[in-house]
């Protein structure tokens, strides 16, 4: 566990972070995006899936889910949170620790009907390894659903946190820190689609995924836990809106395998 950069993390992501409102509004409003693209049923490979959050809800609705992680402290969360999933949902869940880069290789050279990838290209700092293995896992006609850093609104965070000198040195930046606290690495809707189309996959669309629950927690208002199924409301409809979804500080683009 010694050499698992997110042993650290672990706790802090799965129990801490997704049980704020921010937490949440990403888990509703991906589910409901992936629900735009998904056929009804099928199989499901979640590279870097962590503690499951994404991926669970999909083996609730009736898809064969496959956890792929290369943190032991992360799929050991993803454990305790099965525990809590219907039988059902538990029997159709596996779990597999593996490293993103050789995800083709770990799964057998298995395709599947979608492959996620959410919150993790950020952390290398060349995506295009990780997302040549994302598009060798997917089966013809299934999907590739990838969340990132948008680039293009680096600047909000800073802004937002009156870190003026910061916000201005944020519109060249690549870099800023994320939700854990750790400093990542962003990339733009056209840059991965670019990445996604010379393998075969086609870009269908994209969405944004925080706006308003973003800008609140960095101006210091904290959102009643009450209303998050309201605020995940507004936010789902701003994440398919112009110009809304441009100045989400995380994309979530979706390709598909001709």
């Amino acid at each position: 566990m010694a050499d698992d950069p997110f042993a650290q993390l672990a706790d802090k992501f799965a129990d801490d972070a997704y049980a704020s409102v921010k937490g949440y509004v990403r888990t509703y409003v991906l589910h409901h995006q992936l629900l735009e693209h998904l056929p009804p049923s099928g199989t499901v490979l979640d590279v870097g899936g962590g503690a499951g959050h994404q991926s669970f809800p999909l083996a609730e609705a009736g898809y064969d889910v496959t956890v792929l992680d290369p943190s032991e402290a992360m799929l050991a969360k993803a454990r305790q949170r099965w525990e809590k999933l219907s039988p059902a949902a538990q029997r159709r869940v596996s779990f597999m620790p593996a490293d993103g880069v050789r995800a083709s290789d770990a799964v057998g050279g298995r395709r599947f009907d979608a492959v996620l990838c959410h919150g993790v290209l950020g952390y290398l700092d060349d995506p295009t390894p990780l997302v040549d293995q994302l598009c060798r896992c997917v089966d013809t006609g299934g999907i590739v659903s990838i969340m990132t850093a948008n680039a293009h609104a680096m600047a909000v965070q800073p802004a937002m946190e009156q870190r003026w000198a910061d916000a201005l040195a944020a519109f060249d930046s690549r870099t800023g820190i994320g939700v854990l606290g750790v400093r990542g690495r962003a990339d733009t809707v056209e840059e991965i689609g670019s990445l996604l189309r010379a393998r075969g996959v086609d870009p269908v669309q994209w969405y944004g995924v925080w706006l308003f629950i973003d800008w609140l927690g960095f101006g210091g208002v904290e959102v009643d836990l009450g209303d998050r199924e309201q605020v995940a409301a507004v936010e789902l409809e701003a994440a398919r809106r112009d110009p809304y979804r441009q100045l989400s500080r995380v994309f979530h683009l979706v390709g598909r395998r001709a």
